[in-house]
C-alpha cells in the first residue's frame, strides 16, 4: 500500500526493472537497433491495490519508451493485463483474485490473444501500447468500473429489488431505498448489503456464506480485500467510509450498525435497532486481541484507545495509584503515569486499559 512505502521497498522492485531497463537504454543508444521492447504491467497505468512499488517501477517503463522516442530512438513499452497461464506472478494469484479480475471486467489473456496483441504492438506507431482483455459487458456490473475504463462500459449499474431479492436495472438508490423502511428494516437491509459487498469481494456467489458476526478477519480478508470492501461501500452507500473500516468495525453486523446509527438513521431515530448487531464485551475482547498494536498505531487508533483508557480511570487520590471504575486497586494493570512506554504493552494490557478492568 502507498501508506506502507519504505524506501527499500521501492529499491526491491525498482532494482531490476528501472535500473536494468536505464543501463540497457544507455548501453544501446549508439546502436542502430531495429526495436526496443520493453515488457511493463497495467499496474503502472490502472494502478494495483497493494502493488504501489511495483505500479511506480512499471510506470517508469512506459516514461522511458516516451523518452526514447522523443530522441527519435526505437521504443515501444507494453503494459501487460494478467495472462491466464500460470507462471511467475501469476503463480500466486488465489482463484478468488482471477474471478475478481474478471468481475471487474478484466479477464485474463490466453496465450494466443497475448502473442497476437504482441504481434500487432510492434506494427504500431505508437510509443506504449496496453496490451489486456476488457470485457464491456462486465465493467461497472459489479461495482464501479476504472475511472479510465467506464467509456467502455455497457451496462448500467444494478440495485436490489426487496420485493423479489433479485438484482434489477435502473431504479432508486440505495439511500432512497432506505428512507422507505423503519429502523429495523434498515438495519436488516445494511447487514444484507454488508454482506452482499464481503461476499462479492471474497468471491462467494452467494451472501447466504456470510456470518455477519464473524469477524473479517475470520473471514479472510487482509490490506488489500479491506480496502477493496471499502471501495466498494462507498459506491454502494455514498458514504465516504476510512480506509480502516474492518478495523474501526471488525464484524458485517457491526459495520451495518455503524452505518445504520451514524449515516442513515432516517426519521425515526429514537427507533432501536436490533441488539444482535452489537458485540457483547467477549467478542470485543476477542476482536482486540487479534489486532496488533502496529495495526492501532499505523491505523492513527491508538492515541485514541489510550484517551479512552485514561478517560475511564479516575484522578489519583492522596497521592495514590488511580482507582479502577469499580473502586478496586488496579495493579496488576500498567500505570501510565509510572513512565511505562506504551510500545512495552501488551495487547492484554491494552484490552484492560479500554475497558477499565484489572482481570
Amino acid at each position: 500500500m502507498v501508506e506502507q512505502l519504505t524506501p527499500e521497498r521501492l529499491d526491491a522492485v525498482l532494482r531490476p526493472k528501472l535500473d536494468a531497463a536505464v543501463h540497457l537504454h544507455e548501453l544501446t543508444r549508439d546502436r542502430d537497433l531495429s526495436a526496443f521492447v520493453l515488457f511493463s504491467s497495467v499496474a503502472g497505468t490502472l494502478g494495483a491495490p497493494g502493488q504501489a512499488n511495483y505500479a511506480a517501477a512499471n510506470a517508469f517503463l512506459d516514461a522511458l519508451a516516451a523518452h526514447r522516442r522523443a530522441l527519435g530512438l526505437p521504443a515501444l513499452s507494453l503494459p501487460w493485463g494478467p495472462w491466464s497461464q500460470v507462471t511467475g506472478m501469476t503463480g500466486t494469484l488465489t482463484d478468488a483474485d482471477i474471478r475478481r479480475m474478471e468481475r471487474a471486467g478484466l479477464p485474463p489473456l490466453s496465450p494466443k490473444e497475448g502473442l497476437a496483441l504482441f504481434t500487432e504492438a510492434l506494427d504500431r506507431p505508437d510509443a506504449v501500447l496496453a496490451p489486456l482483455a476488457v470485457d464491456p459487458a462486465r465493467l461497472g456490473a459489479d461495482g464501479p468500473a476504472h475511472p479510465l475504463l467506464t467509456g467502455l462500459a455497457r451496462v448500467r449499474r444494478t440495485v436490489r429489488d426487496l420485493s423479489t431479492d433479485t438484482a434489477v436495472s435502473g431504479g432508486p438508490g440505495l439511500a432512497e431505498e432506505l428512507g422507505r423502511l423503519n429502523a429495523a428494516e434498515r438495519h436488516r437491509r445494511l447487514t444484507e448489503e454488508v454482506c452482499r459487498q464481503v461476499a462479492a469481494v471474497l468471491g462467494h456467489t452467494s451472501a447466504a456464506r456470510i456470518d455477519p458476526d464473524q469477524s473479517f478477519k475470520e473471514l479472510g480478508f487482509d490490506s488489500l480485500t479491506a480496502v477493496e470492501l471499502r471501495n466498494r461501500m462507498n459506491s454502494a452507500t455514498g458514504v465516504l467510509l476510512p480506509a480502516t473500516l474492518v478495523f474501526d468495525y471488525p464484524t458485517p453486523a457491526v459495520l451495518a450498525d455503524h452505518l445504520c446509527r451514524e449515516h442513515f438513521a432516517g426519521g425515526d431515530e429514537t427507533e432501536a435497532v436490533p441488539a444482535a448487531g452489537e458485540p457483547d464485551e467477549a467478542t470485543i475482547r476477542k476482536l482486540l486481541t487479534t489486532i496488533p498494536i502496529t495495526t492501532f498505531r499505523e491505523s492513527g487508533l491508538l492515541d485514541t484507545l489510550l484517551a479512552l483508557a485514561s478517560a475511564g480511570v479516575p484522578a489519583q487520590r492522596d497521592g495514590n495509584r488511580p482507582e479502577a471504575p469499580d473502586g478496586s486497586d488496579p495493579s496488576d494493570g500498567p500505570d501510565l503515569s509510572d513512565g511505562v512506554d506504551v510500545d512495552d504493552l501488551d495487547v492484554d494490557d491494552l484490552v484492560r486499559m479500554a475497558l477499565g478492568t484489572d482481570d
